[in-house]
This record gives structure tokens, C-alpha cells and sequence, in this order.
């Protein structure tokens, strides 16, 4: 088994060298200008998470970290009946990007990352359900291993993936490339088409700038 001490010291100085800083989870709903729709759907050198029609008319690209309760929200609140509004039915096509906050958050969507073929989205609705009972636990790599065990890791390689430098600098040049070249500073940070939106959306914020573009 992992210890927390070899995990976090792995990730804390890896993440260092990637120029990770800490940065705050945002409630507010709020908007600012476009970025480069081009340049914004490069994807990283693991490739996309994506769900939904490549050739949706709208395309809805999220960053959030594992750890950021405004994401859990998010996900344990709105995330469903977007999916079933507009994503299963071709209208949207869902991005969702890493971008972790602490080292925690990291071993988290590196998780993600490892998990078994098909299951990636499986793993980060766990997680985010659950964020109270792993994200406080007093032993936070005993509960990642707890919960890695149900979601079809096995002992060797929930270790394996948490040491595995790929993913690690995977995750890392995609939460960089968001902080430096699209100005991400808090999460989640959504982008509708290339608009920027902030916070913990409810369904009736979403409603307001999609359907326009429909």
C-alpha cells in the first residue's frame, strides 16, 4: 500500500516543478470575453474525456479540480440534467479538463486517468459524490485506496498509477496550458462556445447561455 507520505511527497514535488499554484474554487456566476476557440480546443497529450456528438452545435468545456467543493456542487446538482438536456441528445459536446488544486486533486484525476477502459467519467462522478468522506478523511490515500478498489483498481496498480510520471506531467501541461494561455484562476471555469463562465452553474444559468446558441 502507498503511504500518504510517499504519495504526497511524489506529487507535491512534481507538481512544484509544473508550476502548480493554489487558487481558489469560485461560487459566482460570472463572464468575461472569448478566448481563442482554436487555440482553446487543443487538447492535451493524453487526449480529451469527452461525452456527446463531436459535431454538437455547442461545445461546453470544463475545468475543475477534485477537490473543489463548488465542482462537487456542480456536478452533484447540475451536471445530470445538463447531460440529459443537452448532452445525450447531441445538442452539446461535454470537454471536461483537470485542473487540480492541491496534490490531493491531483492523485485523484490521475486516478481518473488510470482507470479502467470506458469507466473515466464513472470515476469522477465517485469522487465528486463522495468528496466529503475522502477529500476530510484524516488518512486521504487509505480512502482514494478504498474507493480505487471499488472502482476496479487493484492494489499494484492504484500505486502504479500515482507513480507514473506520464499522467502526472499529462495533467500538469493541461492545467498549465488553462492558467496561462485562457487566464483560468478559480473553479470550475466553463467555456460555452469559447465564453468564459465561472462558478458552480445551476441548469437555469446554463439554460441562459446555451440555448441562444442553438
Amino acid at each position: 500500500m502507498i503511504s500518504r507520505r510517499l504519495m504526497l511527497k511524489h506529487s507535491a514535488g512534481l507538481l512544484a516543478a509544473g508550476g502548480l499554484t493554489p487558487v481558489l474554487g469560485s461560487s459566482a456566476f460570472a463572464q468575461s470575453s472569448s478566448v481563442d476557440v482554436e487555440e482553446l480546443m487543443v487538447a492535451g497529450p493524453m487526449g480529451e474525456k469527452t461525452l456527446g456528438e463531436a459535431n454538437a452545435p455547442v461545445t461546453v468545456i470544463e475545468y475543475a479540480s477534485m477537490t473543489c467543493g463548488h465542482c462537487a456542487n456542480f456536478h452533484n446538482n447540475t451536471y445530470k440534467p445538463f447531460k440529459e438536456k443537452y448532452v445525450d441528445n447531441g445538442q452539446v459536446l461535454f470537454i471536461f479538463r483537470e485542473f487540480p488544486l492541491d496534490p490531493v486533486a491531483m492523485a485523484v484525476a490521475m486516478l481518473a486517468r488510470c482507470a479502467p477502459e470506458g469507466t473515466y467519467f464513472e470515476v469522477v462522478d465517485a469522487f465528486f459524490e463522495r468528496q466529503r468522506e475522502w477529500a476530510g478523511a484524516e488518512n486521504v490515500v487509505a480512502e482514494l485506496q478504498k474507493m480505487a478498489l471499488q472502482l476496479g483498481f487493484t492494489q499494484e496498480t492504484f500505486k502504479e498509477c500515482l507513480t507514473n510520471q506520464e499522467v502526472l506531467d499529462g495533467v500538469n501541461w493541461v492545467r498549465k496550458r488553462a492558467a496561462e494561455e485562457f487566464q483560468v484562476a478559480s473553479t470550475p471555469t466553463f467555456f460555452i462556445n469559447g465564453s468564459r463562465q465561472t462558478g458552480s452553474l445551476t441548469i437555469e444559468q446554463m439554460d441562459a447561455v446555451i440555448e441562444p446558441l442553438l
